[in-house]
Formats: C-alpha cells, sequence, structure tokens
C-alpha cells in the first residue's frame, strides 16, 4: 500500500495553493485558510484520529465553498434583476451593486406595439412614391416599392396619402355652399363697416365644429370623395384619376420587423452573461462565512471520504481495519444538500416578490392595529 499524507496538524497559506486561485489576494481570504484548515480537520477527528488530506486538500474545499456561496446568492439576483440588466453592457460588472428598477424592458414591448400604432418603435417607417396614371385606379404596390427598392422583400403599407383637402382650408371658401366668407361673417355681425373690423369676429368653438363637419357630409354625400382599398398587393384608389399626379405612401419592410436580434453585440441578453461575477471573501459578512464554513467541512468531509474509499482496509496486527469512507461520503453529500437547501430557502424569502409581499402585509397590519386605537373627540 502506497504511504498515505497526514495532516500535519498545522499548515501556511501563500498564493497559488488553490486550484482557481479566485481569492488568493483577498487578505481575508489568506487569513482564514489556515484556520478553515484546522477547523475541518478538528471536525474530522484530528488530532484524535488520522486525516488523510493536505493543506492544499482544505484550501480547495475553501475555495470551492465560497464560490458555490457566490454562485447561489447571484443565480437569485440574476433572476429578481435580469429584466434591468436585459441590454446594458455585459461587461459591467454589477456584483454586489443595487440595481435600481426601470421600465426599459416593458418599453421595449411597447414599442413593439407602437410600430403598429404608427407611433413609435424601432422598425423605421419609410416612404415611397407612386405615379398615378389618369383613369388607372389598381397599382401593384409590392412591384413599386418592395421589387424595386427592397430586392423583392415583403413590404406592409402602414399609410396612405390620398385624400382631399382639409376641411378647414375650405371654410372660409364661399364657394363650397357651406362655409362663409371673411366678409360675409363681418356683414352678419355689423362690423363691416369697421376697421380693422376682423378683430370683431367672436364666434363659438363649436360653430367651428359644426361648419367643418357640414364640408365633409357634404364630401362624403354630395361628391365622389378620396378613398382606397388595399388587398393583398394591390392598392385600388377613388375616384377615378383625371390627371397625373405622385401619391406618397409609408411603409415597413417585414424582414426587419420579425427580426427579433439586436443589432448591437456584447449586450446582457440573459441568465448567461448577465454581469455578475464571483463574490470576494472579503465582502461577504459573518452570516455568509459561517455557512462557508460548513460548507467547507462538508466538502472536506468528503475529500477524506472518496480517500478511504481508495484504501477501503488498511493491515493491522492480526487483523485488518475497515475504513469508514463510504459513511463520511454519505454525511457530506447530505450536509451540502441541507446547507444548500437552506440558503436557497433563505434567498427565496429574500427576492423581490417576497420582500414586497412582506411589505405588503406588514402595512396591512398596521392598518389594522391603527383601527383599535380610539379616536379623540374634539369639543369646539
Amino acid at each position: 500500500m502506497a504511504n498515505i499524507s497526514i495532516w500535519p496538524g498545522s499548515s501556511s497559506f501563500c498564493p497559488g495553493k488553490t486550484p482557481f486561485g479566485y481569492y488568493d489576494y483577498d487578505v481575508d481570504f489568506q487569513q482564514d485558510a489556515d484556520k478553515i484548515a484546522s477547523w475541518c480537520a478538528n471536525k474530522l477527528g484530528y488530532p484524535i484520529m488520522e486525516v488523510e488530506l493536505q493543506d492544499i486538500n482544505f484550501y480547495a474545499c475553501f475555495e470551492e465553498s465560497i464560490t458555490e456561496y457566490s454562485a447561489q446568492v447571484n443565480q437569485f439576483n440574476v433572476r429578481d434583476h435580469l429584466l434591468s440588466l436585459r441590454g446594458n453592457k455585459a461587461s459591467t460588472d454589477v456584483t454586489q451593486r443595487v440595481i435600481s428598477n426601470n421600465l426599459g424592458a416593458i418599453i421595449d414591448i411597447a414599442e413593439n406595439y407602437g410600430t403598429e400604432a404608427g407611433s413609435g418603435g424601432k422598425i423605421p417607417y419609410r416612404s415611397g412614391s407612386i405615379e398615378v396614371k389618369m383613369n388607372q385606379q389598381v397599382y401593384d404596390l409590392q412591384s413599386i416599392l418592395g421589387d424595386a427598392l427592397h430586392n423583392s422583400q415583403s413590404i406592409e403599407i402602414k399609410k396612405v396619402f390620398h385624400e382631399g383637402p382639409p376641411a378647414i382650408v375650405r371654410y372660409f371658401d364661399p364657394f363650397v355652399g357651406t362655409g362663409m366668407g371673411t366678409q360675409q361673417l363681418l356683414d352678419s355681425f355689423g362690423w363691416g363697416n369697421y376697421s380693422p373690423a376682423v378683430n370683431f369676429i367672436m364666434m363659438p368653438i363649436y360653430a367651428d365644429i359644426l361648419r367643418l363637419q357640414a364640408i365633409e357630409m357634404n364630401d362624403q354625400i354630395r361628391k365622389s370623395a378620396y378613398s382606397f382599398e388595399i388587398t393583398g398587393n394591390e392598392l385600388r384608389i377613388f375616384p377615378i384619376p383625371r390627371q397625373d399626379y405622385t401619391m406618397w405612401v409609408q411603409y415597413i419592410v417585414k424582414s426587419e420587423r420579425n427580426n427579433v436580434l439586436e443589432s448591437k453585440a456584447g449586450l446582457v441578453a440573459d441568465y448567461s452573461n448577465a454581469g455578475y461575477k464571483n463574490i470576494q471573501y472579503s465582502n461577504i459578512n459573518d452570516i455568509g462565512r459561517h455557512w462557508i464554513r460548513e460548507y467547507s467541512a462538508a466538502c472536506a468531509k468528503e475529500v477524506l471520504g472518496n480517500v478511504r474509499n481508495k484504501y477501503n482496509t488498511i493491515p493491522a496486527p492480526g487483523a485488518e481495519v475497515t475504513l469508514n469512507g463510504a459513511d463520511l461520503v454519505s454525511q457530506a453529500q447530505a450536509e451540502k444538500e441541507r446547507l444548500l437547501t437552506q440558503l436557497r430557502e433563505n434567498l427565496e424569502q429574500l427576492s423581490r416578490k417576497a420582500l414586497l409581499a412582506n411589505e405588503q402585509e406588514a402595512a396591512l397590519s398596521l392598518q389594522n392595529t391603527m383601527r383599535g386605537v380610539p379616536l379623540k373627540i374634539y369639543i369646539g
């Protein structure tokens, strides 16, 4: 049987003795590394029992425990703050930083509706012109705009600028039939001989609205009103054009709307690239350090169990001694699972959702308490 290294009872930590070196230059880690090694060895039975581990085994367990604690805390932080972090630079370190709530993600969703409503959004509205020909009503929009300008990509029309002059510009047109000229207004109020008589025109707003509605109703019933209909790729305009002119439309390219990828790289997209890094040991409070010590002892017990499983029996005078490797591994795994469950439950209770629920419950309890306080009666 090969010689088994036995814990000598003390150690002296220096940078480079841990597998990854995440915390080797953390002053608090350097001070506690040997204390953790001694504490774990004592929990494993030293000096009454020999412990078949070296200092680097304890240092590795210590490093693993801090990293596990950091990973569990960061996982819950990512879950709570991913909506606020999404779209920020992935290279920004947000470990143990206060993340302010914002409406960025909600506004991103709203912008998609803004694109469809024509009130903003991320998809650019493009303008195009159609050369309207006399006596031609139907035009193929895809061939005129999509095929000619966007390499046969599908387009979607958002607005067609095909309408008559607004009623307000004909309000004072004496030939429209429902409007009223300026001079007629002045004469009707008896101000035709005053100078400047226009200063005396005072009409209520509802009179303006009634006249505008009358003009629009006149155009709708007595005239062939300006309108259009879109069926598939075809645009049909009314009335039948009596001369050549240019008509403008606004449209989007469908492939731009269907593109779900951000144009910028290096932004926080999901759980995998949120800017959380290992928490430095010196920034962890005593509550966290106690959990780390317990987890380090469990890791050390598991390592020792694996070592003793390799040398299941050792010769002794007149017999063989069976080592307890399997029991140590089983106990260590149970302890690690208990510690992880405890930590996750604590973090769950401190999530944003749980804290808001606690605040609401406390506010309701305070209100119920205040209802029992008798109110003072003032007699004046």
